[in-house]
């Protein structure tokens, strides 16, 4: 198809800005160079990428698939571009909310000792998994399973209890536990990265009212002011401490597994050693699957 990294390009900035003024600022080119690349592309593949309205682009089912793709595909050409000038890169590491909770320095350092010349860096994403779809990160701590046409393995690691997160004012705030049934009748509030927690823990009968949010800040708010409750991971507890807000264990829910997952066509020389390492941490780790 003679299709060049600078179509990739084109596409990609058109899918993430939207608009072909913003895509042609981003890439540095004028507006009228971006269409005709744009249109070279459709033509050498054969289908339309792009629906263009007066005011806006949206990418065609056939667009958003090369979208995510190009995006993995560039990626992979810069970090080799880079690794030939400066040699391997770090092996990049995301997670959405809390990672490793407790875990994650001592997981880290252990790392670093044994692995000094393959430094790791931590990435937080609103959605680890697309965004290793895309090589943005090559691998990813998760609390839920993920798509399984998304071409990724995965590793299940252990398991952590869940916590309700109250405010520090409510009178379940004093108790050693709780039990889901003690938050019905309180407003629940849902973290849009955080897919661990659902009305589906209650049963359909007797479920609390729930509302969302969309970051791990906008929760902690919602809760410190006496609006919502939530249920959350045991790492949050150490990941997000808040003043206004109290993590009390929660008796009856089953615990949330800890996942790491990564591209079935791994992104980074070191994955395997990756997995081996954190393999190792979750054998210490009571309730581990």
């Amino acid at each position: 198809m003679n299709v060049e990294l600078r179509h990739l390009r084109a596409l990609t900035a058109i899918g993430d800005e939207g608009t072909i003024t913003g895509a042609a600022a981003v890439l540095h080119i004028s507006q009228p160079a971006l269409s005709r690349t744009l249109e070279q592309l459709e033509s050498r593949v054969g289908v339309r990428l792009v629906e263009r309205t007066t005011r806006r682009l949206a990418l065609t089912d056939a667009g958003q698939r090369l979208y995510e793709r190009a995006q993995l595909i560039l990626h992979q050409v810069d970090d080799a571009l880079a690794e030939a000038v400066a040699g391997v890169r770090p092996l990049r590491v995301g997670f959405a909310w809390a990672a490793l909770g407790e875990r994650t320095v001592p997981v880290l350092r252990a790392w670093r000792e044994a692995h000094p010349g393959t430094p790791i860096e931590v990435h937080r994403r609103a959605d680890p998994e697309a965004a290793l779809r895309r090589g943005e990160i090559d691998a990813a701590l998760l609390r839920a399973d993920p798509d399984p046409g998304a071409g990724l393995a995965v590793q299940p690691l252990y398991r952590e209890r869940r916590l309700a997160a109250l405010p520090d004012s409510d009178p379940l705030a004093a108790e050693p536990v709780v039990r889901l049934g003690d938050l019905v009748e309180r407003p629940m509030v849902l973290c849009a990265t955080a897919p661990t927690t659902t009305a589906g823990l209650w049963p359909d009968e007797r479920r609390p009212r729930t509302f969302e949010v969309s970051n791990v800040d906008e929760w902690l708010t919602a809760i410190a002011m006496g609006d919502a409750v939530g249920v959350t991971a045991e790492a949050t507890g150490h990941s997000h401490p808040h003043p206004g807000v109290r993590y009390v264990p929660l008796t009856d829910a089953p615990p949330v597994t800890v996942l790491l997952a990564w591209p079935r066509t791994p992104t980074h020389p070191a994955t395997p050693a990756l997995i081996t390492h954190l393999r190792r941490m979750a054998e210490g780790v009571p309730g581990r699957e």
